[in-house]
């Protein structure tokens, strides 16, 4: 008598994980395609998207979206303490000003301006925001949007710094492609960067004060320390940003204090999804795209640009990420009896 086969419905991911999502048991080749290939695939991705691209409109689309992604990712960390900022344009623009100025005065060359754009202006908007790390909600976020508001129109009324006519002729790139994997290999450090630095003891620290700040104040641990080093470090992707975006189109002028740089980069981690970084990246990516391929639709683009992250947020709630990675982990097999 031949005995018939049965099978069942398992998850993939049930061989592998081992009592918590964070730690596996790899037993098998197809164990271990399955645990690391939503973390080699978009590194792949991302490295081969300048040869889909070369050259033209898409290519620029293309740095932008990086760009905004180090923003997003930026304003990801911050949110991490608890520091939810609406002034992402104010760490763009100190950067992009500070290389840009190097640059055009000092005649600095590009390998020595975006460093230190990057360094002394995370240190000067962190002595900037010091004085403020006091200050909780919508405090804290009210002071980090007028800053950039502010710079732009001490610019344009004292007339330094170019002006409202800007710094012109600066030192380009070599090349499209040294700016294009500058600008992809940042985006790849930063998110794999900062997934690692959350989930250390730092990283501990910086949830627990977002979670409920008097408590780890009653255990001895300077909040405004970590605040302050969070904010240098998220101030040195987004000066990162702005010293890249210099020399790309080789000017800067005061539309690098422009709400854009604040506006987008928030969407796009609430589109993706905020406290992952991964989602900050791919909302961002999904999002500069899709404003560009809009452009032509004039006036009526902001508003189906409105209507489209808006009907996202509604659909889904908790972010792209977050739904893809609890669908990936969902993914089923039949398995004999």
């Amino acid at each position: 008598m031949v005995e018939s086969v049965r099978y069942r419905k398992e998850r993939i991911d049930r061989g592998i994980k081992a009592r918590t999502d964070t730690i596996y048991v790899l037993s098998s080749f197809r164990d271990m395609v399955f645990l690391f290939l939503p973390r080699f695939l978009p590194i792949i991705l991302l490295l081969l998207l300048p040869f889909f691209v070369k050259g033209g409109y898409w290519e620029k689309v293309l740095f932008y979206s990086c760009m905004f992604a180090l923003l997003a990712l930026s304003w990801d960390f911050m949110a991490s303490v608890g520091l939810v900022s609406l002034g992402q344009a104010l760490f763009f623009g100190v950067g992009a000003y500070i290389s840009g100025g190097l640059n055009y005065y000092l005649k600095m060359p590009i390998f020595l301006t975006i460093p230190v754009a990057t360094l002394g202006g995370a240190l000067f908007c962190t002595l900037l925001l010091f004085s403020v790390l006091r200050l909780r909600g919508v405090y804290f976020s009210m002071v980090t949007l007028i800053l950039p508001l502010l710079f732009a129109h001490l610019i344009e009324t004292l007339d330094i710094l170019g002006g409202t006519h800007g710094l012109l002729s600066l030192t380009p790139f070599p090349g499209g492609w040294p700016a294009m994997y500058l600008a992809i290999i940042g985006v790849i450090v930063c998110l794999f960067g900062f997934r690692k630095l959350i989930s250390e003891d730092f990283g501990l620290v910086l949830r627990g004060i977002k979670d409920d700040d008097r408590v780890v104040m009653a255990g001895g641990i300077n909040i405004h320390w970590y605040k302050a080093q969070a904010i240098f470090i998220a101030g040195a992707v987004g000066c990162f940003a702005g010293a890249l975006m210099t020399h790309y189109y080789q000017f800067v002028g005061r539309s690098v204090f422009a709400l854009d740089f604040t506006v987008l980069p928030l969407a796009g981690a609430v589109l993706g999804g905020p406290g992952s970084f991964a989602g900050a990246t791919i909302g961002t990516f999904i999002l500069v795209p899709l404003s560009e391929a809009l452009r032509a639709l004039g006036g009526l683009r902001m508003a189906l640009y409105g209507v489209i992250l808006i009907a996202a947020l509604v659909v889904l709630p908790e972010g792209l990420f977050h739904y893809i990675e609890r669908r990936y982990h969902q993914f089923e097999r039949d398995a004999r009896v």
